[in-house]
């Protein structure tokens, strides 16, 4: 593991590292600069030169990199790296409760857990980061980019590992909401046990038939709606899409959901059909204290398209 970065946060996101090779006395130095070696190993991510000309790279002592610096073994270099831009997702990330050790939210659809892939400042993390002034924020388990709804995060490093196995562990009690269609003859409630697989470079999962069972839900009618009602689920593992392969396989899926029964091809920008799945309610025993701990969201079905980029909204 690298030093502490010399640089601090950049819109909520640590900075980038890369560390030179050891020496290695059988051969001579392929790189007389670090700006050399900089260039061989970034030239095809960032703009190795404008950051160089721009002290954009910098060394553990926070001294900037320098192109003809000489070449040094094992050497730490931190970066930031450009940001491309986001479509800002509209709605409001409600505070339900903060404390010295965790920070619970309602988020808004559309808005990813953790930054990632094209979603980066427009994600839980990123933003929040910036706006509780948590720089060690980290989620302690993941909503889908889509799913409205209660998280829970960890304030600092030091007590993510304890709460992280805890849900490792099954130990957290996860109630959700979805809006779906009616469909008579479904005797509820109903447990729903198969294996679920995801493949790289898939959007959708897939059941595998005879295979283990690695997922678990129990689906429970609770209002009656007309041709669609409101269904209670609880899982009791925690796979990729679970609930929605869950009901998908019951003959029905969540409305508005863009992957099953079929991908759509929506706009990153399009945010008017938000996916009727609703993280509603959070319990457990606390693993510190031993309290038991108990949190439900403010949003409710049908999820209603936001608009506008607002604050974090403290409901506490």
């Amino acid at each position: 593991m690298p030093p502490r970065s010399p640089l601090p946060q950049r819109h909520g996101l640590d900075a980038a590292w890369v560390c030179t090779p050891e020496r290695d006395p059988s051969r001579p130095w392929p790189w007389p600069t670090m700006g050399a070696w900089l260039t061989e190993r970034l030239a095809g991510f960032v703009d190795v030169t404008g950051f160089l000309a721009a002290e954009r790279f910098a060394y553990e002592t926070g001294t900037p990199v320098a192109t003809s610096d000489p070449y040094r073994p094992h050497t730490f270099v931190w970066f930031h790296r450009d940001l491309a831009a986001e479509a800002v997702v509209p709605g409001t990330i409600h505070v339900i409760h903060r404390d010295e050790r965790l920070v619970v939210i309602d988020k808004p659809a559309f808005l990813s857990t953790i930054p990632r892939g094209r979603h980066v400042v427009q994600s839980v993390v990123v933003r929040l980061r910036a706006e509780l002034g948590l720089p060690e924020l980290s989620p302690l388990h993941r909503l889908d980019r889509v799913t409205s709804g209660l998280l829970v995060l960890a304030t600092e490093r030091r007590w993510r590992g304890a709460y992280q196995s805890m849900f490792q562990r099954g130990e957290v009690h996860k109630t959700y909401r979805a809006l779906a269609p009616a469909r008579p003859g479904i005797e509820f409630p109903v447990t729903v046990r198969n294996h679920l697989l995801t493949r790289r470079g898939q959007w959708q999962a897939e059941v595998m038939p005879g295979a283990p069972v690695n997922a678990e839900s129990l689906i429970e009618l609770e209002t009656s709606l007309g041709d669609a009602a409101v269904y209670r689920l609880t899982p009791s593992t925690g796979r990729t899409h679970q609930l929605r392969m869950h009901m998908l396989g019951l003959g029905i899926p969540i409305i508005d959901d863009p992957l099953y029964p079929v991908v759509q091809d929506i706009a990153i920008d399009d945010f008017s059909r938000p996916l009727q799945l609703l993280a509603r309610e959070v319990s457990f025993t606390d693993p510190i204290d031993g309290d038991p701990r108990h949190f439900e969201g403010v949003r409710t079905l049908p999820v209603l398209p936001e608009t506008g980029a607002r604050e974090t909204g403290a409901s506490e």
